[in-house]
């Protein structure tokens, strides 16, 4: 059973309905399966760094 995992920041749970919906319904194509899990894990901007900085930083900055 193939498994879409999806790192990102928070979103309400209607956008989570439909990123769930599109991205079972493109592999479900690809794959030629119907059993699709998708993982959605999300990382506050406090949890997450790039290039050495904290994006919660980052996004105080501009």
């Amino acid at each position: 059973m193939p498994l879409i995992q999806i790192d990102g920041p928070p979103i309400d749970i209607e956008k989570k309905r439909r990123l769930v919906k599109e991205l079972t319904d493109v592999a479900v194509k690809i794959y030629e399966i119907e059993h699709i899990t998708v993982l959605i894990r999300e990382n506050p901007p406090e949890n997450v760094g790039a290039n050495g900085e904290l994006i919660a930083d980052k996004h105080r900055e501009e």
